[in-house]
């Protein structure tokens, strides 16, 4: 009897699908792939599925209690954790796609160096047909940095930051366990301690109760006038009415934010015209780099192999903790 695999996905090649098959075919599994436009025929197939490769809170509530493992091709498992019952078997696996700080740290190295170059200042001059060009500029090299989430993300931007000739790297996680992409790496608790001598803040944390304004009134107040917030995780993370003040007030230097809460930002929400702030609309992930999409295949048929084998799942999540 065959194992059935059902892929429904949109950032697939024909060489990943070639990929995906024959890893499956090595598995002992049949896979049937859908395009998005294919929901009737993915959600039919998905009846006598055993694994499921998709992004689709919806297509998963349809899947009956056969289904044994969900593998998410995103990063972020927010709607799952908040809505139980998207599974009908309580015991289904779930793995997420942790493939995303290549293109995510290229995007905070490229925010910080707009922000401690002062770009949103010059292109304030030139919209106004202006030519001051002596803004003092700061530099990613010889200065240091405070990473909230010392996971893919976080482990990604330090290398690079790094790289680049960054003075010292400071990382701040749930356990405090060290890493060698960091210099130094404290518990999470140590956060309100921290804050006053950050100047650099780069955020990647998932949505979690504890996570929820982590970044609130309070501490964005223990924040030095000369610091920049760059949040790439989860928008929950930051409580923005505060951080508009401070960046209207001039408390603070800077911020990038790719994502913000709610999403899509509605077209009123002061945080459009805070001062010196770059918002981009949560590109910093996505499928839109051909590395993402190939090691997210990867992983997938890494941990289909590993599923077969009755081996661990090198993705898994607790759905509970929310990562």
């Amino acid at each position: 009897m065959s194992r059935d695999l059902c892929i429904y996905l949109e950032f697939l090649t024909e060489a990943h699908k070639a990929q995906i098959r024959q890893t499956a075919e090595e598995a002992g599994f049949v896979p049937h792939f859908f395009d998005l436009d294919q929901f009737e025929e993915a959600k039919a197939c998905v009846q006598h599925c055993e694994v499921l490769y998709a992004h689709s809170p919806e297509l998963l509530r349809t899947a009956p209690v056969s289904l044994k493992w969900y593998c998410c091709s995103f990063a972020g498992i927010d709607p799952y954790c908040k809505d139980p019952t998207l599974f009908a078997n309580p015991d289904c696996l779930m793995t997420n796609s942790n493939v995303y700080g290549v293109t995510i740290a290229e995007h905070v190295v490229m925010v910080t160096l707009m922000l401690l170059r002062r770009m949103p200042e010059y292109e304030a001059v030139v919209r106004g047909h202006g030519w001051s060009n002596q803004l003092a500029v700061r530099s990613i090299r010889d200065n240091t940095f405070t990473i909230l989430g010392t996971g893919d993300i976080g482990v990604n931007t330090a290398e690079r930051l790094r790289g680049m000739g960054a003075a010292h790297i400071l990382g701040l996680s749930r356990s405090g366990r060290p890493h060698p992409a960091f210099d130094e790496v404290r518990p999470i608790a140590d956060l309100d301690a921290v804050l006053p001598q950050t100047k650099i803040l780069i955020m990647g944390l998932p949505s979690t109760p504890e996570t929820y304004h982590i970044l609130n009134r309070e501490r964005i107040a223990l924040l030095s006038a000369d610091a920049i917030v760059i949040n790439v995780g989860r928008g929950t993370a930051v409580e923005q009415a505060p951080l508009i003040e401070a960046l209207n007030s001039g408390r603070l230097a800077g911020a990038a934010l790719d994502v913000m809460d709610p999403e899509p930002l509605p077209k009123d929400d002061p945080l459009w015209d805070a001062r010196n702030i770059i918002l981009t609309p949560h590109v910093s992930g996505n499928m839109t780099l051909g590395y993402t999409c190939d090691r997210n295949v990867e992983l997938f048929c890494a941990d289909l192999r590993n599923y077969a084998a009755g081996c661990p799942l090198r993705g898994l999540v607790d759905r509970k903790r929310g990562y």
